[in-house]
């Protein structure tokens, strides 16, 4: 039988698939597994792997048509943000009434921003490349934290206030802002210079 994914034997006892970034289909599978039960959980699979090969796809071809982003770029959305993002800290701050502490600007490579409990906001500088509304949904994201310093319903409540269409934000976020993220992450893992 041709087999159109690899196995990767360990000592393991549940079976689990993986999409790479290169669309290779990875099983993870304990050692003694026979190889005909691998197929058939593959198999009981096959949508869910084809609809995950299929966005994988989308993603590496957005991510090919954005290329890599620059030190050059990184230091430019850097100091714009370092601009833009206070104001519109303050102003959202005011809305909601609450108070922050300080606030800085990173290149992260993860996050696209952070609250302490001492009210301290951090924000990735990737933001200035993102349009405005999403911007101003992970501020307002941020500050709702001083409220509610979890994710549950009265957070939410908190954050849909201020930015009633944020869950079409959020998955802006988990699709385009992605593809921002590693065409940063590219640039430095190949260490190219601008």
């Amino acid at each position: 039988m041709n087999r159109s994914y690899q196995v990767i034997r360990s000592r393991r006892r549940t079976v689990s698939v993986e999409i790479t970034k290169d669309l290779t289909v990875l099983v993870r599978a304990p050692k003694r597994m026979p190889l005909y039960e691998i197929d058939r959980f593959v198999e009981s699979n096959s949508k869910w792997i084809s609809d995950h090969i299929a966005k994988a796809a989308e993603e590496k071809k957005r991510l090919d048509m954005t290329g890599p982003i620059s030190e050059d770029d990184i230091a430019r959305m850097k100091l714009e943000a370092e601009y833009v993002i206070p104001g519109k800290v303050g102003h959202y701050a005011d809305i909601l009434g609450v108070t922050y502490g300080r606030i800085t600007i990173r290149n992260q490579k993860t996050l696209w921003g952070s609250c302490t409990a001492k009210g301290n906001l951090s924000f990735n500088c990737l933001l200035m490349a993102a349009p405005d509304h999403i911007r101003d949904y992970v501020i307002v994201h941020e500050l709702c934290h001083r409220l509610h310093m979890n994710h549950s319903r009265e957070f939410w409540e908190c954050v849909s206030n201020v930015i009633p269409d944020y869950k079409d934000c959020r998955k802006w976020l988990r699709n385009e802002g992605a593809v921002l993220i590693q065409s940063c992450c590219r640039q430095q893992a190949s260490g190219e210079n601008p």
